[in-house]
């Protein structure tokens, strides 16, 4: 989640009153952004290992799944992903046949073998045999990626209607609110969709 901003309000919110709604001061003072990388356990519903920090690139991306990686070093991971091209680096293919022990020639970004192109690389992060491997969702269904529901309950709950009076506040009310939810609604997401129903 990128462009997180960090609003501080002008003035104070008013509170609810009989016959009135509380209103928001809509003028602020806007001390940056902040990006959370964050990963959600389908099984558990929780957010695991979330990152916060002032940018989204490959090097953020492959430290974050490596922190990840190391909660549980022997364990088996699947990671499922958007298409985005730092899901999709040299980086994290580096990093994924070093925790794999996967001795295969890698090859040279944009000339060779598996470096070669997003697709390659891509093909290589998401195979079955790999102990770590990613799961590429297909465009524009970022429904099918349950962090991006649990993204939306931050927006709803902490982000929308927040007061930071800088970066470094927003990222600890960020923390503070995961592990609050952690601790208080954690539990899978129940799916109800069942599909369209036929036509004709």
């Amino acid at each position: 989640m990128s462009g997180i901003q960090a609003l501080e309000r002008i003035h104070p919110t008013l509170p609810m009153r009989p016959k009135r709604v509380e209103r928001i001061e809509f003028e602020y003072i806007r001390h940056g952004t902040q990006t959370l990388l964050a990963n959600w356990h389908v099984a558990k519903g929780v957010v695991l290992n979330p990152t916060i920090g002032a940018t989204r690139t490959e090097e953020d991306f492959k430290n974050h799944i490596a922190q990840t990686l190391d909660t549980d070093p022997e364990a088996g991971w699947i990671f499922i992903v958007d298409r985005l091209n730092i899901h999709q680096s040299e980086s994290l293919v580096r990093l994924v046949a070093a925790h794999c022990s996967i001795q295969t020639e890698l090859g040279i970004k944009q000339k060779t073998g598996i470096l070669k192109s997003m697709a390659t690389r891509a093909a290589f992060l998401s195979d079955s045999n790999h102990r770590i491997r990613f799961v590429y969702i297909p465009k524009h269904t970022s429904w099918l990626n349950q962090i991006e529901c649990w993204f939306s309950i931050l927006m709803r709950r902490l982000l929308k209607r927040g007061n930071f009076t800088s970066t470094q506040d927003l990222k600890q009310k960020i923390l503070d609110f995961i592990a609050y939810y952690n601790r208080t609604f954690a539990k899978p997401f129940e799916w109800k969709f069942n599909g369209f129903p036929k036509v004709g």
